[in-house]
């Protein structure tokens, strides 16, 4: 039969059409197939997809569909993260509605999401900004605070004085208002809203263990610290001369004797007490100097505050000093400064010649004399110059002395964690409305939840001035208190869209429920997710916070795991030529246009191919273009061979061990590593070997090597595999039909590659038949060319054959 052209945009939109209201994606309630829940991280709905967003999807919807040929029964879903601060920008810069401007990128993105064919269950779609789905971030809410997870307390934000409003971290620019270059973003004291996280801080550690094997290790290094767990001492300097406490936490309690002063974070309450006016505003602007920025990034400054602090355990008062790298938000916001055994203590203490002491030598050293120290000795050792405790070891001593410390209650051995709690408030409108009442006489006051969803109200203007936009919507904040019945006020702040994506998951199994979150019957069933992919970039805030939220349900009797998902798969970033995509840039790579060039099998297995999945691929051009001829050549050589032709068979053996053996790695490299690249250059090898071997392959082996090679194809190229399966008269899905199997004699090498080393150095490699005898490979091995110029005009002293794996010559 003559071959036909590739047309990619015949071929796809023929099966795109036929696919658009299929059933064949949904996923089966009460099987008694073995389930598979795969799940890539939600999209935000910028409006459009790019290639990277493909290489992500493309890695799922390959899972997904050879697991469906596996015989499992898949749930393979796909919603989206649709509340956010980009849409109230859009709203502001257009004059359109964040609601209107949201529904149209997702109508665009899933259009897209369609036309490249991945295998969602449409019938399970979320919006996180629809009231059925954000009334349950609401009942969740309400249950915290039920159970004293959610509280409220004043925190520092970061705010703009020009715009008179709230800025986000990310509206923040080299310390300005990311609307006016010249404007100062200052921190301000509001009353916020928090999840009570902390109260999990430990089971969040412990449980790394379960993940332990199933999570990329960068990962959970990144958990662990971020949690950081710290244990240590807390203990009380007190106030020169009216003896206020001030409370520090060290982990190292064994070098107390070298505090030579205590520095105060720039916002510790008993600065209001202890600075002047001018010590205030120094203060103040060491604060907002570090808005959005990491203090370990920040250079370190300080000053005196002119008072004194009583060091409990040695009686010496030391100075007390304001430190712009101190954080009221871990530990204390107090620490006592020991520059001879800490770095940072040593960088700052240096800088403002502040006494250096040592009091801990080396174990089997002596301790170090100042002047003269060069750097902090930061390990444990023997303590010295310490009242009682010289002569210790620090670990002795640490336990001794934090004992000490609770006995005569001043402090205690104490547990501090680097993890705060969760502050969920925003001064924004696109987001869940927090569903909560100021009453004036019963003051903050839960809404009912016969009253849920508190829904946000349409048609209001958005302007980026003043707290938040609700405030300005008379009929949404005028409330009356279900207390008492008096006049109140609704909250207006909305909830942080972290809480969007710490549960989302569970509502795919339960999409329509109206009544619960979800029937926690279906959670049984289909948790914990058996694979989730996304980018690496939510290790320490999105998959920390859905572990939190897990365990929270758990806690409430709604699901049984602790974990939300067995294995988790970090995906590498697409760059385009070389650098990152941007807009700025115009390097950035469309989805749609690359479905209409080349087509969407095209796109999706170029990014497969392009690299390990979990290695950072770079967009080119040309490789794009090899992918499109490759498929092809496939295209072209499958519908020339059907019907299949009566030949000679003489390489059907040949062709059909490299069949196996393709089909062998392949399925090893999905239950493994996911090496999809060195997969699809399998298939590449075997169509080369096909075209070589065309005239003298059977119409018997044929059939078999065209039915298998579209099976192959299907988890990376739906459509073209679809289409030759149709050519070859298959009928049905292809993905619904079972995954081919080997034979593993076939699928055997017919020949060994054996190592041939002089002096255990590897010089060479050369190829026999298994079973070759040593006899044999040794003068093989000798007369190897490669091999000849470390032997020629040198005594052989032995060869020592392995057969099957190495020849070793030893010369002199």
């Amino acid at each position: 039969m003559p071959e036909k052209p590739y047309d990619h945009s015949q071929i796809e939109l023929k099966w795109h059409e036929r696919w658009q209201d299929a059933t064949f994606y949904k996923a089966e309630e009460n099987s008694s197939k073995p389930k598979f829940y795969v799940l890539e991280m939600l999209p935000y709905p910028s409006g459009t997809l790019h290639i990277g967003h493909i290489r992500n999807y493309s890695i799922g919807d390959a899972l997904a569909r050879y697991k469906w040929m596996r015989g499992f029964n898949v749930l393979h879903p796909m919603g989206w993260d649709a509340f956010g601060l980009p849409a109230e920008n859009a709203a502001i810069a257009n004059k359109r509605p964040p609601r209107e401007w949201t529904l149209q990128n997702i109508a665009a993105m899933k259009k897209t999401h369609r036309r490249f064919g991945f295998s969602y269950d449409w019938d399970r779609e979320v919006s996180t900004c629809e009231p059925e789905y954000y009334r349950w971030n609401q009942w969740f809410f309400l249950k915290m605070y039920e159970r004293g997870l959610a509280y409220r307390k004043e925190a520092l934000l970061n705010w703009c004085p020009k715009c008179a409003t709230v800025l986000a971290n990310e509206q923040v620019v080299d310390g300005c208002c990311w609307r006016h270059e010249d404007t100062k973003v200052e921190q301000r004291a509001l009353v916020q809203w928090f999840l009570k996280i902390t109260d999990y801080a430990e089971q969040l550690l412990d449980d790394i263990a379960q993940l332990e094997g199933g999570w990329p290790e960068r990962v959970l290094t990144m958990q662990r610290n971020w949690i950081g767990r710290s244990e240590g001492t807390e203990a009380d300097f007190t106030l020169d001369p009216d003896g206020s406490p001030i409370r520090v936490f060290t982990t190292r309690v064994d070098t107390i004797y070298g505090a030579t002063c205590v520095i105060l974070a720039p916002e510790h309450p008993l600065n209001a007490a202890i600075l002047d006016d001018e010590g205030k505003a120094r203060a103040k602007a060491m604060v907002d100097a570090r808005a959005n920025r990491d203090p370990g990034d920040i250079e370190k400054e300080g000053f005196f505050t002119g008072r004194y602090a009583v060091n409990p355990y040695s009686g010496e008062k030391v100075p007390v000093w304001i430190g712009n790298f101190v954080l009221m938000g871990y530990g204390t916001g107090a620490i006592m400064a020991v520059p001879a055994h800490d770095e940072r203590d040593f960088e700052f203490c240096r800088k403002y010649g502040i006494p250096v002491r040592p009091v801990i030598r080396p174990v089997d050293g002596v301790l170090a004399v100042e002047p003269g120290m060069k750097e902090a000795f930061c390990e444990y050792g023997i303590v010295e110059n310490s009242g009682e405790w010289s002569g210790l070891p620090s670990e002795d001593a640490r336990r001794r002395m934090s004992a000490l410390a609770e006995r005569k209650g001043f402090g205690k051995a104490a547990i501090t964690y680097r993890i705060k709690d969760w502050g969920i408030s925003r001064q924004r409108y696109w987001g869940t409305p927090i569903p909560m009442i100021h009453c004036p006489a019963c003051g903050v006051v839960p809404v009912p939840e016969r009253d849920l969803p508190v829904v946000l109200p349409e048609k209001i203007e958005i302007t980026g001035a003043g707290r938040s936009p609700l405030e300005n919507v008379p009929e949404f904040v005028n409330v009356t208190c279900p207390a008492c019945g008096a006049a109140a006020r609704r909250e207006t702040d909305t909830m942080d869209t972290f809480i969007d994506s710490s549960w989302y998951f569970y509502r795919y199994c339960d999409a329509r429920n109206s009544q619960a979150p979800f029937d926690p019957a279906k959670i049984a069933y289909w948790f914990e997710i058996d694979q989730y992919i996304g980018g690496v970039e939510h290790a320490i805030l999105h998959l920390i916070y859905s572990r939190f939220f897990t365990k929270v349900m758990r806690d409430l009797g709604l699901v049984q795991n602790s974990e939300p998902a067995r294995r988790l798969f970090t995906q590498g970033m697409v760059i385009a030529e070389g650098v990152k995509m941007s807009k700025s840039k115009g390097n950035v790579v469309g989805a749609d246009m690359l479905a209409e060039k080349y087509g969407a099998d095209t796109a999706r297995m170029f990014v497969l191919f392009a690299a390990p999945p979990e290695k950072e691929v770079d967009w080119r051009w040309e490789g794009a273009e090899g992918i499109y001829r490759f498929l092809g050549r496939v295209y072209r050589f499958a519908t020339r061979n059907v019907p299949q032709e009566e030949r000679s068979g003489e390489s059907d053996r040949k062709v059909l061990r490299k069949l196996h053996q393709t089909v062998k790695k392949i399925t090893e490299d999905f239950e493994t590593r996911w090496h999809f690249n060195t997969c699809i250059a399998s298939v590449m090898e075997l169509v080369n070997l096909l075209y070589a071997e065309e005239a003298n392959i059977s119409a018997t082996a044929m059939r078999e090597v065209l039915e298998k090679l579209a099976l192959l194809l299907a988890p990376f190229a739906p459509y073209v595999s679809q289409e030759i399966w149709e050519e070859l008269g298959g009928e049905g899905v292809l993905f619904h039909q079972s995954w081919p199997a080997f034979d593993p004699e076939l699928a055997r090498d017919d020949e060994a590659e054996i190592v041939v080393q002089v002096n255990g150095k590897v010089r060479s490699r050369i190829t026999a038949p298994f079973g070759t005898p040593k006899e044999e490979l040794e003068p093989r091995a000798l007369a190897d060319d490669k091999v000849k110029p470390f032997v020629e005009g040198k005594q052989v002293v032995k060869v020592i054959a392995v057969p099957d794996k190495l020849v070793n010559i030893v010369v002199k």
